[in-house]
């Protein structure tokens, strides 16, 4: 039995993710900014037999409450041995561009909250040398695409600042996962056009689950996004530029 804390966890993935594990017979403590969606989540994850689910209403970007929440979830689960971050926002790439204010909320939303949350996270673990800590980046975070490279900086920043965390925190026996979804069908893409590459929130919730169990370090879901990202990362900068991605 795991005690884990999921932030975002009125997200398409992290619901799949709270289902699973519920399943697995888990406790849960779940936080995320729209109260009315977290006591209907908490309500069916009840429903499903979840043995405690505790739930907290907080935004991402409120850096004060960090300490607190991560408090709250040790109190209210007797502790936690497994955080979950899910949250994130795609944003508009093109008014982006034009305005700085809506590229430095993205980084603010998509990096800072994150380093944030983890600092209090990852010395707990660190004293305690045990523990996992998964976060969602993204495979836009892999190289820079003129169609989303500010959603793009924000996630690569973030993988660079985890594999440092890893790096950091793997003498203590703490695990750091890095998990890069490809295209997946949530609200958040729900503007964009549906090819065979997406992937359903439960398909990725179950890779999750399972590199999690498996003290992974890093993670692209679906298998086949390390792959492409791969032949991305390999193009040449003198052609890559030329893409039309």
């Amino acid at each position: 039995m795991s005690r884990i804390l999921i932030i975002g966890a009125t997200s398409a993935i992290a619901q799949a993710f709270a289902r699973l594990r519920v399943a697995r017979g888990d406790e849960l403590f779940l936080v995320a900014r729209n109260a009315a969606k977290l006591q209907v989540l908490a309500s069916d994850l009840q429903v499903r037999g979840a043995k405690k689910v505790g739930t907290l209403a907080a935004d991402a970007n409120d850096f004060e409450r960090h300490g607190p929440m991560f408090e709250a979830a040790r109190r209210e689960l007797g502790d936690v041995d497994t955080v979950l971050i899910a949250h994130g926002v795609l944003g508009d790439q093109k008014a982006a561009e034009l305005d700085f204010r809506l590229a430095e909320q993205s980084y603010q939303t998509n990096f800072l909250s994150v380093v944030s949350m983890l600092t209090p996270m990852a010395a707990y673990f660190e004293a305690q040398r045990r523990g996992t800590i998964a976060v969602i980046t993204s495979v836009a975070g892999d190289r820079g695409r003129q169609s989303n490279f500010i959603y793009g900086s924000a996630k690569g920043g973030l993988s660079l600042y985890l594999a440092g965390l890893r790096n950091r925190l793997h003498p203590s026996g703490v695990t750091v996962l890095t998990i890069k979804p490809g295209f997946v069908d949530t609200p958040m893409t729900a503007h964009l056009r549906k090819g065979a590459l997406f992937a359903s929130p439960e398909k990725v919730a179950r890779d999750i689950s399972r590199a999690i169990e498996k003290r992974k370090s890093a993670l692209y879901t679906p298998a086949i996004w390390f792959w492409i990202m791969a032949v991305i990362r390999l193009l040449p900068e003198t052609v890559f530029k030329r893409l039309k991605l």
